[in-house]
């Protein structure tokens, strides 16, 4: 990941939490060309490793039948286009540029134990479900035991050991803080790309450790 350090300010831990609460990105390992898939995933309780599943077709569940391999996980957040007019009403000898918020964690990927596909799912499920407030959380358990073996055969369970995080929150940082806030109004009211308004927040607070 290469971006300015004044939009590298966050933390280890910042970053992390920031990836758990996400809980969706995507993994690349190198072999015979990038591999890239998008998934779902946990981080483990101490922030070590990240528990995951890939279907047993997948290119990269494949090559790790062969061995282990180095991978990252790219977990992207809230995205916008800034236009230089809204940095102030003179935009002299400004430039567009595109604000977001980005984690990568690095390490080896290995498959994990069949034994321990059941559990991934349990707590998968739950991290999601717990935050959908409207109704009872969905379990694993409301699928039939056959159905259920059918689909863990087809899956299996796997773990990014967590050995580098790097995150960039580019946020304007490096201007001002009044065209840095006026800004934020404009991605607010305006932005185009995903998740403008909490992008807008973060550029109100930009990390600081």
């Amino acid at each position: 990941m290469h971006s300015n350090p004044a939009f590298r300010q966050a933390s280890r831990n910042r970053n992390l939490r920031f990836a758990a609460q996400r809980g969706f990105g995507v993994l690349a390992i190198d072999g015979a060309g990038p591999l890239v898939s998008h998934i779902p995933f946990v981080l483990s309780a101490d922030g070590a490793a990240v528990h995951a599943h890939l279907v047993r077709s997948n290119p990269i569940a494949r090559r790790l039948r062969e061995k282990e391999r180095a991978a990252v996980l790219a977990v992207g957040g809230p995205d916008s286009y800034v236009s230089p007019d809204w940095y102030r009403d003179d935009a002299a000898d400004q430039v567009p540029t595109w604000n977001y918020v980005a984690v990568h964690i690095r390490g080896v990927l290995r498959r994990r134990a069949d034994e321990t596909l059941r559990a991934h799912l349990d707590a998968l499920s739950a991290r999601f479900e717990s935050a959908l407030r409207s109704k009872p959380p969905w379990t694993p358990a409301r699928v039939s035991p056959d159905q259920l073996g059918t689909l863990m055969r087809s899956i299996m369970p796997v773990e990014l050991s967590v050995e580098s995080v790097e995150g960039t929150w580019k946020l304007n940082q490096n201007k001002d803080d009044s065209v840095r806030l006026r800004a934020a109004g404009h991605v607010e009211s305006e932005g185009y790309g995903q998740e403008a308004a909490s992008l807008a927040r973060l550029m109100r607070r930009p990390p600081k450790g």
